[in-house]
């Protein structure tokens, strides 16, 4: 089950997103994550258009199943998903 604890361990692809960045105030996305790399989240907005956001520089707030949201910095996730999956991070 993913919870606000252990998101950055799961699988994103199918959350919802809203993605921002934090120096380019132009980008604000909202829709369905459809695929991650290592730098890049692609995410299939409303009309059915998919963009591919940077993860360095950009603020996600993710929407897990129950509704709740979680804001992570784009920089923390700019490394592998199945590397992602199993490292350790510093509780904040």
């Amino acid at each position: 089950m993913i919870t606000s604890k252990n998101l950055v361990h799961h699988e994103f692809i199918g959350l919802k997103v809203h993605a921002t960045s934090k120096k380019n105030k132009s980008l604000n996305l909202k829709g369905t994550i459809i695929d991650e790399t290592k730098n890049t989240i692609k995410i299939e907005e409303m009309d059915n258009t998919e963009k591919v956001v940077p993860k360095k520089g950009s603020l996600f707030v993710f929407e897990i199943p129950n509704g709740e949201k979680i804001e992570i910095d784009g920089d923390i996730l700019s490394i592998r998903p199945e590397d992602r999956i199993k490292k350790r991070f510093k509780k904040i």
